[in-house]
């Protein structure tokens, strides 16, 4: 190897062509010694820092395809088949029968009776009422049967269970489903450990 005859032992313990390369580079006084270890020790440093600036350089890139990624990312806009929420607060009530599934279209043609007119009216003068950026104030039913229609949205109503008026915010998820879906009426049964007579053994008990 080229750069190598002042340094024999070196010769000896380096192996081509890397070592040859590292060898020949101009080293200080400070780090030439004729022990083989310290050459060694060289190398695991160069090792390690470039390991180093490769880890770096992969951080640095992956923060700037994050950075690029959340800028083109857009939160997903909320649709009711294919209607925006705008365009569906704006629809009238005959444009919104042709929308809807088929159970509420039959409902709508027959026409809102009173209570369910009433509800809407004390659900409009309850926003009318709030300040702004605030809930408007909780309106009580007991129309489990309602269905929630655009103008609805945004509204607080407490559904009736049958015990209980149970709050709910109305979101533009709910357009087109019962109220009552969204107020159970029973708990659910979490089942817990079996009682007595539930089973063979703990049936019959004799006297004693």
């Amino acid at each position: 190897c080229l750069g190598l005859g002042t340094y024999p032992s070196l010769n000896e313990c380096c192996p081509p062509p890397r070592a040859c390369v590292l060898a020949a580079r101009p080293l200080s006084d400070t780090t030439i010694s004729d022990n083989p270890s310290s050459f060694a020790f060289r190398d695991t440093v160069e090792r390690r820092l470039t390991g180093i600036s490769a880890k770096m350089a992969d951080t640095e890139y992956n923060a700037e395809e994050a950075a690029e990624i959340k800028k083109r990312r857009q939160f997903r806009k909320f649709s009711y088949r294919g209607i925006d929420l705008d365009q569906l607060l704006d629809l009238s009530s005959e444009q919104l029968r042709d929308v809807v599934h088929a159970r509420a279209r039959r409902r709508f043609n027959r026409g809102l009776k009173r209570k369910p007119m009433g509800l809407i009216k004390k659900l409009r003068k309850a926003k009318q009422e709030a300040k702004p950026n605030e809930k408007p104030d909780l309106v009580k039913t007991h129309l489990r049967d309602m269905i929630v229609v655009p103008e609805m949205i945004g509204s607080v109503v407490g559904i009736y269970s049958g015990k209980e008026f149970n709050q709910v915010e109305i979101k533009p998820e709910m357009v087109g489903h019962y109220l009552a879906e969204f107020s159970i009426s029973y708990k659910p049964v979490k089942h817990g450990r079996p009682g007595i007579g539930a089973t063979h053994s703990s049936r019959f008990i004799p006297l004693k």
